[in-house]
């Protein structure tokens, strides 16, 4: 294949109709909408320690037929991976850890594409130019986080390693209605989400916006939501103020935000993305300390949704094994990672042969705590 490899120095350098012939419309995440607005919002920049350097292999029309959503990370922030170990076992070696290669949607922890192909065959291409960033720029190692489960075969082909984790997904099976899907739940269990729906319901009236229904009372009201959970959590909110009304901008058909109003001032809001087949939970907050309504705004009304347009999953963003007791499954996840340095890469192996095993374990035992039915 006569193909050429280039960087860019962002997504926004690319036409969006040549980023998303390759991205596709499954995953909003790598859509060009979305990465444009971290961009232009300057939640993603050489400052924030996530540099955008996509990786574009063209085709011989000059046209790409293969991008990467690549960042040069100074630090370890909002990947969700965690690698500080690493990290700190190279520094200690002598060697210099940051700057990394990140294939990644920035500061969100969903599985998807990170070999985006307008040309399927144009993946050996796509990797081997990263490879090549890597070497050339004399970098420690490259990271492919939340690599979708049929990109991992093209990555293993390379000999990048690979490294399991695990989510908590909400699995449609066909539901009409929510109670559709209580019915699969053992009745103790049915009976705690009934009663914390209703608490959590109390005196409040609960709306599902998507589109021009969001404006900028809207997105007022969630930027302070969103800056309250970033204070909850001691660190600093990664997204800008000015990236939420771009993304409604951009993609505002993809965006559901679910808000709970009390008197007709919002008190809390949960902001959604819709996929092709999934609904993508992302960011909550609140202003008002309400019982259960975290759990009825990011799980119960997200399935909800999700039953009302027919999609398949609901995937409620990382970690959170009270998700368990929700509904959630247990579900793996996959990062691939290319490390030059023989030792550093044997180490790293040999870490990760001894953490999936762990991994494996307790998903097995974290499946024996659903709260289905038996048979069920």
């Amino acid at each position: 294949m006569n193909v050429s490899a280039r960087l860019a120095t962002g997504v926004a350098e690319i036409p969006a109709e040549q980023w998303d012939a390759c991205a596709g419309t499954g995953n909003p995440f790598v859509s060009h909408g979305f990465l444009s607005a971290l961009e232009e919002s300057g939640s993603v920049s050489g400052r924030s320690g996530w540099q955008p350097v996509p990786i574009i292999v063209d085709g011989p029309d000059g046209a790409p037929i293969a991008v990467a959503p690549a960042y040069a990370k100074s630090h370890s922030q909002g990947e969700y991976v965690f690698d500080h170990a690493w990290a700190d076992a190279w520094e200690r070696a002598g060697g210099s850890y940051y700057p990394k290669l990140q294939i990644a949607a920035p500061f969100t922890p969903v599985p998807g594409p990170r070999l985006l192909l307008r040309d399927p065959s144009a993946a050996p291409a796509l990797i081997a130019a990263l490879e090549a960033v890597t070497d050339q720029h004399d970098l420690s190692s490259a990271h492919a986080t939340f690599v979708s489960p049929d990109q991992l075969p093209a990555f293993e082909a390379a000999r990048w390693l690979v490294r399991e984790g695990t989510q908590f997904h909400w699995r449609n099976q066909g539901f009409a209605t929510f109670d559709d899907f209580l019915a699969t739940l053992a009745s103790r269990k049915r009976k705690a989400i009934r009663k914390e729906r209703a608490a959590a319901v109390e005196g409040l009236e609960i709306r599902h916006l998507t589109g021009a229904e969001i404006g900028p009372r809207e997105w007022d009201a969630f930027w302070t939501f969103y800056q309250d959970t970033g204070s909850r959590k001691w660190g600093r909110p990664y997204l800008t103020r000015s990236f939420f009304p771009l993304l409604g901008e951009r993609m505002g058909d993809r965006v559901l935000l679910i808000l709970a109003e009390r008197d007709g001032i919002p008190i809390a809001g949960a902001l959604n993305l819709i996929g092709a087949d999934a609904l993508y939970g992302r960011y909550w907050g609140s202003t008002e300390e309400v019982p259960f309504l975290h759990f009825e705004l990011c799980y119960y009304q997200a399935i909800d949704a999700a039953i009302a347009r027919g999609l398949a999953t609901v995937e409620a963003g990382a970690q959170g094994e009270h998700k368990l007791t929700r509904g959630y499954a247990p579900v793996p996840t996959w990062s691939a990672h290319y490390i030059p340095n023989p030792g550093f890469r044997r180490a790293v192996a040999d870490f990760l042969e001894r953490e999936r095993a762990a991994v494996e374990l307790d998903q097995q035992f974290l499946e024996r705590l659903t709260p289905f039915r038996k048979g069920g």
